[in-house]
């Protein structure tokens, strides 16, 4: 399969890229599950309230089973009392899913050929700025024809990074740490010729 290579927002040649990775039939059922996983994966789940044996206090009967004419009570920290404990008290959990690494791979490899088959995904030779400058990246995205976009590169620049993160919708990752989600979050994907070559090895 062959990627198109863009250059101020024109056509500039071809990439040939693997079919594994950028050609493969689009899943929407493995897109999803991976996607739903890794979003669980990230939650705390570190939520835990006191439960009626756990709250402090309520140890004696508040007042007598019979003769007060009131409801019967056998304790203060009763659930339906105010300061009482949780009837059924949040616990800490784990929210994770299982999902095995070829799935995962899978998924990646789905995303990235749905988005080179519906052209949002932009290849070009390279991407630098002189300077960590926000203006400087708009400009160069601007060129491309680009507003909303996830930037991928071959490996971890600190100017592309210091420039991206004031600009709404947009963030650089590098290629060997993209993940379901940022694919998913964003509409159109820009990588150089460098993260292709590492997405097809990481995904091989």
């Amino acid at each position: 399969m062959k990627l198109k290579l863009v250059n101020k927002g024109a056509q500039a040649g071809e990439l040939q890229v693997s079919d594994a990775t950028f050609a493969r039939e689009y899943n929407e059922t493995l897109v999803h599950q991976v996607v739903v996983a890794y979003m669980a994966a990230g939650r705390a789940g570190t939520k835990r309230q006191l439960s009626k044996a756990e709250v402090r206090g309520g140890g004696r009967k508040p007042w007598n089973q019979k003769g007060t004419g009131g409801a019967r009570a056998g304790s203060i920290r009763s659930p339906i009392w105010v300061g009482g404990g949780r009837a059924f008290a949040a616990r800490p959990r784990d929210y994770s899913q299982k999902v095995n690494r070829k799935m995962y791979r899978a998924a990646l490899q789905v995303m990235l050929s749905e988005l080179a088959r519906t052209d949002r995904l932009s290849v070009v030779e390279s991407l630098e700025i002189d300077a960590p400058k926000t203006k400087l990246l708009i400009a160069k995205l601007k060129e491309l024809g680009l507003e909303r976009v996830l930037v991928l590169v071959e490996a971890f620049d600190e100017k592309l990074e210091l420039a991206a993160r004031n600009i709404p919708y947009v963030d650089v990752l590098s290629a060997a740490s993209v993940d379901p989600l940022s694919l998913a979050k964003f509409q159109h994907v820009l990588a150089t010729v460098g993260a292709v070559r590492v997405l097809e090895e990481k995904l091989a």
